[in-house]
């Protein structure tokens, strides 16, 4: 983190937002009961420790790069915009680390401590 970001009015104003959203999120999720929407994130919370640790071992990125890198994501900077291959990479990437925390939630696989 920058220091010089750090000013009380950021402060303030992040905090302000934190709230706001975790308002926002609880009347949807919990209130109105609209969760389907949710459950990625209920895989990657309980399995957050798991994913981190295996993301220091098994390099998502290579992996997302071996499926759409390469002349995919050089047809997608050409054709669609520029630099919209290293986005989809990401995405790709993000997108492995959600079925292989899906995967461990299915089979009830939980790092605790």
């Amino acid at each position: 983190m920058v220091k010089k970001l750090w000013t009380s009015s950021f402060v303030l104003v992040a905090g302000g937002w934190s709230a706001l959203l975790l308002s926002l999120f609880y009347y949807v999720i919990d209130v109105r009961r609209f969760r389907g929407w949710a459950m990625p994130f209920v895989w990657m919370g309980t399995n957050a420790l798991t994913i981190y640790l295996v993301s220091n071992v098994v390099d998502f990125d290579a992996l997302s790069a071996r499926f759409v890198g390469g002349p995919i994501a050089t047809w997608l900077d050409a054709t669609v915009m520029p630099h919209f291959g290293s986005v989809v990479l990401a995405l790709v990437g993000l997108l492995l680390c959600f079925l292989f925390c899906r995967f461990l939630y299915r089979r009830q696989i939980f790092l605790r401590l």
